[in-house]
């Protein structure tokens, strides 16, 4: 049974006396390693024909950061890349080298909505208009986006292929209607595993992991359909798909690459040669980060701190936050960095010597000054804190950072996570008790020597070299299956269930 609770989560509930039905899948399928296939080497890469991509990426700054590595590295393969995320992150891409389009939907509508949510499903009828304005917007300008001139300069731009992550929705459309390839990248979970359940799930039972993902496409589905079928009717001139495909149904032959690090989750065994798992993909910013003076003096002036901060999410309470972090590190007799963020966290009644509160900085180079880090938990943030060896708390508020909470506390890494709404003095002290242990650190160490020695923004720009068609045609350019009535609903239900086709 599949409940949709007052926080925008689905419960998924299981009979406890049901197993996991095998998948009976190829033993060539199973593959515990970044690629499920050939890779490709150097020579490879560079002999690839020019090509112009577009990245279709919708989300915060975070979500947005890895893609402008992964652009910059295909940039250096002689590829032309568009990168086509929200207005409000111009300047940011623009200053990389890289091609701006703007996309519909305001990130901080979108975060402020998912905070209160707890996802993508509305916990409330009333926001539903909010949600639908912004994915409207959103794929109603993926098609411009991937074939009109520059806004600014006039260059004329035409897609060969496509790179984006699955929260455009609109994506695999737009592909079929260009017929061009397209690749999905991401930072978390989108295909389903017996393995772990869907980030946007409450699953107890194993048993559900793999059925949670369809589940949670189902309700996106319903909410989204006729503004999916719009588009194809309106604007892609394409025949309007079934009332009960959902968007699992679309991407089962698609090409995934995940970008997080296989040291800290490893590919699942069910996940076939399509999918890869290639490493967190850092874009380096430290090197050009002048830090100003007041923040290196206090730094040299005593311990390492414990950084504290939530990014560009919006925080209910930000002065009742504030005052227990500031309470728990007087406590721990810990120095402490809070990051104000789009919060407004960090605003003190009086200056305290042991805390010190900034504006953004880049995460590679303070995450280096710090011995432990406490944050909201979204991907980027959490693979710069274990990439700098630094004991993990994950406050989540939403979505995926449950599931890196839990994941940095299965390795050891970090205490158990807080969802943000339930941070309590005592939670904080306990975790930062927890953190400062010396065994974690050392685990904390170990990893980070490992994520080291990976190169995912390179093994993101092989995986989607690697799974491109060799000639594109029709017949191989990875596009939506046939819109029979039920299939698309079914198929996803079966393999759930390790039925065959």
């Amino acid at each position: 049974m599949a409940t949709l609770k007052d926080d925008g989560t689905v419960v998924v509930d299981i009979p406890t006396n049901l197993e996991a039905a095998s998948l009976d899948l190829p033993s060539e399928n199973h593959h515990n390693v970044a690629f499920g296939g050939e890779p490709l080497d150097s020579s490879d890469l560079q002999h690839r024909p020019p090509m112009q991509i577009v990245m279709l990426i919708v989300g915060t700054r975070g979500d947005v950061q890895p893609f402008i590595a992964i652009g910059k590295r295909l940039q250096d393969y002689g590829h032309r890349v568009r990168l086509a995320t929200h207005a409000n992150f111009k300047d940011f891409v623009m200053t990389t080298g890289l091609e701006f389009y703007p996309l519909g939907g305001d990130p901080k509508v979108l975060a402020g909505y998912m905070v209160k949510n707890k996802g993508f499903l509305p916990a409330t009828p009333s926001e539903i208009p909010i949600q639908r304005k912004q994915i409207r917007d959103i794929i109603f300008s993926l098609l411009p986006a991937c074939k009109d001139p520059d806004i600014d300069t006039g260059v004329s731009f035409s897609a060969d292929a496509i790179i984006a992550n699955p929260a455009a929705y609109g994506h695999v459309h737009v592909a079929e209607a260009l017929n061009i390839p397209i690749h999905i990248i991401f930072t978390m979970p989108w295909t389903p595993t017996c393995e772990f359940p869907h980030p946007f799930s409450r699953v107890k039972q194993s048993a559900g992991y793999r059925l949670s993902y369809q589940i949670v496409d189902s309700f996106v589905w319903l909410g989204i359909r006729d503004m999916i079928n719009d588009l194809r009717k309106r604007k892609l001139k394409l025949r309007p798909v079934t009332y009960l495909s959902g968007t699992h149904a679309y991407s089962n032959d698609i090409p995934h690459a995940y970008i997080w690090s296989p040291y800290l989750v490893p590919k699942p065994k069910d996940w076939g040669p399509k999918i890869d798992v290639v490493g967190f993909c850092f874009l380096d910013l430290a090197s050009n980060y002048e830090p100003p003076e007041p923040l290196l003096r206090w730094l040299e002036s005593g311990d390492k701190p414990i950084y504290i901060g939530f990014g560009s999410l919006p925080i209910p309470e930000p002065d009742k936050l504030t005052k227990i972090i500031v309470e728990a590190l007087e406590i721990t007799g810990q120095r402490g960095i809070i990051n104000k963020g789009w919060g407004g966290l960090g605003n003190l009644e009086e200056s305290k010597e042991f805390v010190y509160v900034l504006d953004n900085v880049p995460h590679d180079w303070l995450f280096l000054q710090c011995k432990a880090v406490v944050h909201h938990g979204g991907a980027g943030t959490t693979a710069a804190g274990l990439k700098a060896a630094c004991p993990t708390t994950i406050i989540p508020f939403f979505g995926d950072q449950f599931f890196w909470g839990s994941m940095v506390h299965a390795r050891g890494l970090g205490a158990p996570p807080v969802p943000v709404e339930q941070l309590q003095l005592h939670s904080l002290v306990d975790a930062i008790k927890f953190m400062i242990d010396p065994k974690v650190k050392e685990r904390a160490v170990e990893l980070a020597k490992a994520i080291e020695s990976e190169d995912g923004v390179d093994g993101a720009v092989k995986s989607f070299l690697k799974h491109l068609p060799r000639q594109r045609n029709s017949e191989t350019v990875p596009t939506a299956p046939p819109s029979t009535f039920m299939h698309p609903f079914l198929l996803p239900v079966k393999r759930c269930f390790g039925i065959a086709s």
